[in-house]
């Protein structure tokens, strides 16, 4: 069997109805368009919608943009640090282990309230306050990478410069 060869099945293809030829033809005079009007007249859009408000006027517009490169943290305080033991290494996963912050995403430690025990606090991001009061706690802070790495696009240089 070859390509040509192939056809529809017999009955499947009909004759395009040829309108408008005469009152002899099955769709004469009017051609299925009525009597008078809009319709039987010009041509309509097919968005056109009688006159009435259309929809793509009527559907409100989208407000503001979203930043797909904006970094979002689950923030845990210093008050919530406290529970921890003096000598402790507090991390992301020990964090989610006690259920002080969701089982995904970045962790950034804030200042609100105070430790009075020495903790050795890793986490995605620090508040220079969080940072101050936990070294002078006698507790040392180190900042982790993303496990994704940073996805911001590349810094561009000036405008002047790149001539």
């Amino acid at each position: 069997m070859k390509v040509h060869d192939l056809k529809p099945a017999p009955g499947s293809k009909r004759p395009k109805r040829r309108v408008g030829r005469g009152i002899s033809g099955k769709r004469g005079k009017t051609a299925g368009r009525g009597m008078k009007g809009q319709g039987a007249r010009g041509s309509v859009p097919p968005r056109f919608e009688g006159g009435q408000t259309p929809l793509h006027r009527r559907t409100p517009k989208m407000k503001g943009f979203r930043n797909p490169f904006r970094v979002e943290y689950h923030v845990v305080n210093l008050d919530t640090l406290e529970q921890f033991e003096g000598g402790a290494e507090v991390t992301p996963d020990t964090l989610r282990e006690h259920g002080l912050v969701a089982k995904r995403g970045l962790v950034k430690v804030l200042g609100r309230g105070e430790v009075s025990v020495s903790l050795s606090v890793k986490a995605h991001a620090f508040s220079r306050s969080a940072v101050q009061a936990i070294e002078a706690a006698g507790g040392r802070t180190e900042v982790i990478p993303p496990p994704w790495g940073d996805r911001r696009p590349p810094a561009r240089g000036n405008a002047l410069t790149n001539r």
